[in-house]
């Protein structure tokens, strides 16, 4: 073998080259293309090819830009889209899913929604910068602190107006999702629906509640009546605006949504709604209850 080698030393080594040379250009030529094919086979969750042509035409249509500002557009560069734009995760979230409504809304503030949880770890390199950058300073080893509700400290609370004279209302959001399901862009029919059956049979284990027992009111075939009084009431409004509608946060409105208030509505009410957070919460009078409840 060895006197072999030696004597074809020159062609083996020209014969080398040439299979590197053809490697190389099967890789960055033929490979792009068959990667759909490659992956599917192999059961790698990635992007299709359509998603994959429409990331690059978001990414041209923002960088060709002048009118738009966005952090999208400020820390979604070249290589971030080259490094993110076959990932795909395991609820069915792409690229295209995050950045679909600043490339659509090109006057949008930041321009990004997430489609699910894993979004935030799956496509971090989008996310944590532009994160960073919102908050002036929250970078991706930055924590929290601890939860702390005051439980401890409930009796300090004391109503501010008991007689109702003075405070008309206040709000106080509190923004929660469901476990397991994903966010608003990527729900189905379905999903809304289930969720919201789900919701409902919590707010009908509150009817024995004298302060906390109330009505829920799903939009999804609410007579005008109804929709007048709680308009006037400034409880309903309507479906999200153009850039949630662009996040596809607007769905199959409206399905699976509704409003809940209790029966002392007019001092207290709470607002249920499925729109970019699931949940909404708008009090008036003392709020002790409610918060701890």
């Amino acid at each position: 073998m060895s006197q072999f080698i030696k004597k074809n030393k020159g062609p083996l080594i020209v014969c080398g080259i040439v299979g590197g040379g053809i490697g190389l250009w099967v890789w960055k030529t033929v490979y792009p293309s068959m990667r759909e094919c490659v992956y599917s086979t192999f059961g790698v969750n990635e992007a299709d090819g359509y998603t994959v042509k429409r990331i690059e035409e978001a990414y041209r249509k923002l960088q060709e830009s002048e009118e738009c500002h966005s952090l999208l557009k400020k820390h979604f560069t070249e290589s971030v889209k080259d490094k993110l734009k076959y990932k795909k995760t395991k609820l069915g979230g792409t690229l295209y899913d995050i950045i679909r409504s600043g490339v659509a809304n090109l006057d949008s503030g930041v321009g990004v929604y997430a489609p699910d949880a894993e979004s935030y770890t799956k496509f971090a390199a989008l996310f944590d910068p532009i994160i960073d950058d919102y908050h002036g300073g929250f970078g991706p080893n930055a924590k929290h602190p601890a939860t702390y509700f005051g439980e401890d400290k409930i009796s300090e609370l004391k109503d501010l107006d008991p007689e109702g004279k003075y405070i008309l209302s206040t709000r106080i959001r509190c923004g929660r999702s469901f476990k397991g399901y994903p966010f608003n862009p990527l729900l189905s029919r379905d999903d809304y629906i289930t969720m919201e059956s789900k919701v409902k049979n919590v707010f009908d284990g509150l009817k024995g509640d004298s302060e906390l027992g109330g009505t829920y009111y799903p939009l999804d075939g609410m007579s005008k009546d109804t929709q007048k009084q709680l308009i006037a009431d400034h409880f309903l409004f309507k479906e999200g605006d153009r850039f949630l509608k662009e996040a596809n946060a607007n769905h199959f409105w409206p399905a699976g949504r509704g409003i809940f208030h209790n029966a002392k509505k007019a001092t207290l009410y709470t607002y249920f709604f499925i729109k970019k957070n699931f949940f909404r919460l708008f009090l008036s009078g003392l709020t002790r209850r409610i918060i701890f409840a």
